[in-house]
């Protein structure tokens, strides 16, 4: 079937008809009447044949399978850059007793930042444990669908494949105060970019300048607000971004967090080994992950779990 994916998921089928039990899957998100959470749909119809996951040079097939595991929507491998803006909320600034930038403030992330299960746990080295000051961050994720360079803010959302949430994990300590002005070392360890729970492409989503976005810890909600509140459009960020620089398929960009954070609150409020953080965008879903504190006296195998690599880039 050649039609254009409308939610795309990636996923470990649970009793899949074919293959593998450990082989991933991409595929359109089959969702019941009335729901707009892809964290909830249970079935996928299955994209064979796949080449390019943004040029429709794909089959969404006739065969359905379960979902056992959600993965993150694109293999970390798929994605060449992740960039991200800081202050790009009018009101986050004024929390953060910043003025608004003058032009979008920009950030990269690593690849292994990339969760590999918008479900997992994230998991918090060692060095982000000795002081206070790990915090959470609600994003609208913007995906490029298409190679572009110079583009104009009339015409960057041509290039938009689609949107998915994110969860920009920041440790506050390390961004502002051993960073030396850069944040890379505060928020680009391994698993420290969840986004999901799938892809909503640009044309379900339509104006991405209009969505609720909201952060819960714990069931408590912490971060409510509207992507209307960006200082720099999604169109106008992309614009920016693309000034002599080739945009690539496969690109994430995370487009900065609202008022909420937990750097803001009076006094702050850090997340602990244990808790549950939730990041909601409308009209795609929630990732869920607990904070996990990893320990360096686990027992053998556990040790040695911990320092793995990213396993997400060996599928």
């Amino acid at each position: 079937m050649r039609r254009p994916w409308q939610r795309l998921v990636r996923f470990i089928a649970k009793n899949p008809s074919t293959g593998s039990s450990n082989q991933y899957y991409y595929g359109d998100a089959i969702l019941p009447d009335g729901v707009s959470d892809i964290g909830r749909a249970t079935h996928a119809h299955i994209l064979s044949s796949v080449s390019h996951l943004f040029t429709n040079d794909y089959n969404i097939s006739e065969r359905v399978e379960e979902i056992g595991t959600f993965l993150a929507p694109l293999n970390p491998r798929c994605v060449p850059n992740i960039r991200c803006l800081g202050l790009n909320y009018a009101r986050h600034a004024r929390e953060a007793g910043m003025s608004l930038p003058a032009r979008p403030i920009v950030f990269y992330k690593p690849r292994g930042a990339l969760h590999g299960r918008p479900f997992d746990p994230i998991r918090i080295p060692l060095v982000a444990q000795e002081t206070p000051g790990l915090d959470y961050e609600c994003e609208l994720v913007a995906v490029i669908g298409r190679m572009c360079k110079d583009v104009t803010e009339a015409d960057a959302l041509e290039y938009v494949a689609g949107y998915c949430v994110g969860n920009d994990i920041s440790h506050r300590e390390l961004q502002l105060q051993r960073g030396g002005g850069q944040w890379a070392m505060g928020k680009g360890f391994d698993g420290w970019a969840p986004i999901g729970p799938g892809i909503v492409s640009s044309e379900i989503i339509g104006d991405p300048q209009n969505l609720n976005i909201m952060t819960k810890v714990n069931g408590e909600v912490m971060q409510e607000s509207n992507t209307r509140d960006m200082v720099f459009s999604v169109a106008k960020t992309i614009e920016y971004l693309s000034q002599g620089t080739t945009l690539f398929p496969g690109d994430l960009i995370f487009t900065g967090t609202p008022e909420g954070v937990g750097m803001g609150r009076k006094p702050p409020l850090w997340l602990k080994d244990g808790d549950v953080v939730e990041v909601n965008l409308e009209g795609v879903g929630s990732c869920v992950n607990q904070i996990k504190f990893e320990r360096n006296d686990a027992p053998g195998p556990l040790e040695q779990e911990r320092k793995k690599p990213n396993a997400e880039f060996e599928q």
